[in-house]
């Protein structure tokens, strides 16, 4: 069995590979054929379609009970996001941040992981500080509150480069390429939708696969959910990313992230408590604070005078996302 586990897990990772080149070709050729910056596309079509797997994992988790692999994976997914994605693509070839994404996105995304940090600490707080396993819950009313956040943040983000152009009358004709200088829309859309069909059918093979081969070797659900689960499930977007700066769209790359790590926190997350509540499991106060810290550190990285993400800030933080899972890791292995 384990060999026939190995053997998924390429598969799916193949899958991930040629899924992640297809969503970019077919995300650019929307932005280019519907007017729209490819910054947008990365926040929305792209960021939903590779945060799609957490939120297929998540489901049936929250439907089997499995509070802890649910928990582990959003938050392990959200610094995977930050940690491994954004260090090993700025390693590669370092990013320059939109005033767009300083403006709005990055701040929303902290926006949202302050609110998590807060519903998971709540009953924490209130018994004075007295931490103790699974007291605190992201409740239905939680995720319902999530979802409704999740609704400003769509509202904003795609309403502000789609009134302009309404009310001018124009702007889609203007934002077209010329006639025959691109893919017609049906066959980008066609595109995307098989890159993302491509991602979450490899997605859910390399997770299964993870998963069978870690509790094959005695690795805690608890850690699987922040680990396998989540960099299984965060594969979509190293993928995407990594193709798209390697193709000249880093702002396509940054606003993936961003976007999926905001979806994460506000739709995965919300869907989840309210399929079943959430508990936060031994460990996972620190992990809050941990992604917190991470999401603290991007933004600074990003509002700095260069406005850059280089080698040496992308060294940093990888080189945190990977002390810490050793660090947790090895509590798991030692308990």
């Amino acid at each position: 069995m384990a060999w026939s586990d190995f053997l998924w897990l390429a598969v799916g990772i193949t899958l991930l590979t040629t899924g992640g080149g297809t969503v970019v070709r077919g995300a650019t050729g929307l932005a280019r054929r519907l007017g729209v910056s490819p910054l947008v596309i990365g926040l929305t079509v792209v960021a939903f379609g590779t945060s799609a797997p957490e939120l297929a994992v998540n489901v049936i988790a929250a439907i089997q009970g499995q509070g802890a692999i649910s928990f582990g994976n959003i938050i392990g997914s959200n610094m995977a996001n930050i940690g491994l994605i954004v260090g090993l693509t700025a390693i590669l070839r370092p990013i320059v941040i939109k005033d767009v994404v300083i403006r709005r996105e990055l701040p929303m995304m902290l926006l949202a992981t302050a609110g998590v940090l807060a519903m998971g600490f709540d009953n924490a707080l209130s018994s004075g500080g007295a931490v103790r396993s699974f007291e605190d819950f992201y409740t239905r009313s939680d995720g319902i509150l999530l979802l409704m956040f999740f609704l400003v943040f769509l509202y904003y983000t795609v309403g502000e480069f789609v009134r302009p152009r309404a009310i001018a009358g124009e702007g889609l004709a203007k934002g077209q390429p010329q006639a025959g200088t691109e893919d017609p829309l049906w066959r980008s859309l066609a595109v995307t939708t098989l890159g993302l069909a491509l991602l979450i059918a490899g997605a859910e093979l390399t997770v299964n696969a993870a998963v069978n081969l870690a509790r094959a070797l005695g690795v805690s659900e608890e850690l699987i959910g922040l680990t396998l689960v989540a960099v299984g499930t965060s594969l979509p977007e190293l993928v995407a990313s990594v193709t798209a700066t390697f193709r000249g769209h880093a702002e396509l790359a940054i606003g993936n992230v961003v976007g999926s790590n905001i979806f994460n926190l506000l739709l995965v997350l919300g869907v989840t408590s309210i399929v079943n509540p959430v508990p936060v499991p031994p460990g996972g106060h620190t992990d809050l604070l941990v992604v917190t810290g991470l999401s603290l550190v991007l933004f600074g990285v990003s509002v700095s005078y260069r406005q850059e993400i280089v080698r040496t800030e992308a060294c940093v933080l990888l080189a945190v996302y990977l002390g810490y899972l050793g660090w947790r890791s090895g509590i798991a292995f030692v308990g």
